[in-house]
């Protein structure tokens, strides 16, 4: 799970923590972090708390805590975390978990380790949790839980009742019972608000329903987000291929990765991880960074290699260097928004073959109209500018060229990135920079020097 944004009644207790760590007071941090707070605002708190801090909070926290507030820490602090605690420590700190957040947990241990709480547990508690390792963790059998209550369809409500009442409680987000047959194959749902209306004599099999919503083990964590979105799902079974059971997934794991997909595509386009943690210590974060402007350095290279070719257009015609930046930022604005507008789309899942044609010719259009209008705009401010008509006519062309090829990079480049199994969100940006630049460049001194040439 991922840090929740604390309430308003958990601001005031959030700032007391804060004045009281920069006054020292040790004691008055622990009694309100482990008795005025919930888990999730714990975990808020270290997100936003430099590392310093964040250790300090972090070692007055009560052991019985920790495991629950690990649940809701990204992954990178998750693991900075866990990488101080020995394996009995792991154990102590994440016994209580749900099966699905104590696996994502132990993905990120040494085998070792994850062997060894494995270990720790009893028979059933071990097979569910390795159930759910086995799975990929960005499909559905990495993000169910097994906890799930079933029963048969041949009792009656009043047995189904007095089922329930033995559990001590039900698993959260329970909206549903589970049908399943005798071999563990889902045969319909029980919704807990028809059981209650239903006479107590009615068999679950006359008043469940069959015709349901399930997700195959092996469907893509995106993809199962969307259905829950489409569907208005609370929890929904996960089945395999022949219809055996084996578990569910609830809301509150597909908020999270809708979280998480929203957060990638964001970071991705400045080349960072979606896990990217606020306040990592420097040098860690120095690191990161450098690759990224690194690939950002080299596109630069091959757009000052383009204007190195018209370098005696330049010193003829001094003004040329003035203009050609607005031409290389009105194509990149214009393609970022149309790469925007794709990536997005694509990410819920309303692009498809039948329509990316008409999107296609739509941003081709849009993109001329608006390289018409500043078009003229920029080109009557040059001339105006520099007393010189032609200039004027090279920028105003340019501009509408590389508006034009922004907008169909900035439509087909992600499909063609999806194609090749490159993340769009991450390499588009880039490569749509470089082709708006080089375009841009290339099409407004090579105007220029033809123009100036004759």
């Amino acid at each position: 799970m991922a840090a929740q944004y604390p309430n308003n009644s958990s601001e005031s207790k959030l700032q007391t923590i804060s004045e009281a760590i920069e006054s020292g007071s040790t004691k008055q941090v622990a009694r309100v972090i482990n008795k005025g707070l919930s888990p999730s605002d714990i975990a808020h708190l270290i997100e936003s708390s430099p590392p310093k801090e964040r250790a300090l909070i972090w070692r007055l926290l009560e052991q019985s805590l920790k495991g629950e507030v690990l649940q809701y820490l990204s992954e990178d602090i998750q693991s900075h975390f866990l990488s101080k605690l020995n394996t009995q420590e792991v154990i102590s700190v994440t016994e209580d978990l749900d099966t699905d957040d104590l696996a994502d947990i132990l993905q990120q241990l040494p085998e070792t380790v994850i062997h060894e709480v494995l270990d720790s547990m009893d028979s059933q508690n071990r097979q569910r949790v390795e159930k759910v390792l086995s799975y990929p963790e960005d499909t559905a059998g990495g993000l169910m839980n097994t906890d799930t209550v079933t029963i048969r369809a041949e009792i009656t409500i009043e047995v189904v009742i007095r089922y329930l009442r033995r559990h001590r409680i039900l698993p959260d987000m329970t909206d549903k019972l589970l049908v399943v047959s005798r071999k563990d194959e889902l045969i319909g749902i029980l919704p807990l608000t028809k059981m209650l209306v239903s006479r107590p004599c009615a068999t679950v099999r006359e008043v469940m329903e069959t015709d349901t919503v399930t997700i195959n083990v092996n469907m893509p964590d995106s993809e199962v987000a969307k259905l829950f979105e489409r569907q208005d799902l609370v929890s929904a079974p996960v089945i395999n291929e022949n219809s055996l059971l084996l578990g569910r997934i609830t809301i509150d794991d597909v908020v999270d990765v809708i979280r998480e997909d929203a957060d990638h595509s964001l970071m991705s386009m400045a080349g960072l991880d979606e896990e990217e943690d606020t306040f990592a210590p420097i040098g860690k974060t120095a690191k990161r960074r450098a690759v990224w402007l690194g690939i950002n350095l080299i596109t630069a290279f091959i757009a000052s290699a383009v204007i190195g070719i018209f370098e005696d257009t330049i010193q003829k015609v001094v003004a040329l260097a003035v203009l050609m930046p607005i031409v290389a930022s009105m194509g990149g604005i214009a393609g970022s928004q149309t790469l925007t507008l794709v990536i997005r789309a694509m990410a819920v899942g309303q692009i498809s073959r039948n329509n990316l044609s008409w999107l296609l010719n739509r941003e081709f259009f849009v993109a001329l109209l608006n390289g018409i209008l500043w078009s003229l705009i920029v080109a009557s401010a040059a001339i105006f500018w520099f007393e010189d008509t032609t200039i004027g006519l090279v920028i105003a062309t340019a501009m509408i060229i590389n508006l034009v090829v922004a907008a169909i990079a900035g439509t087909s480049l992600p499909i063609f990135l999806k194609s090749r199994n490159i993340d769009p969100a991450l390499a588009g940006g880039v490569i749509l920079t470089t082709i708006t630049d080089v375009v841009g460049f290339l099409s407004f001194l090579g105007l220029a020097t033809l123009a100036y040439a004759t």
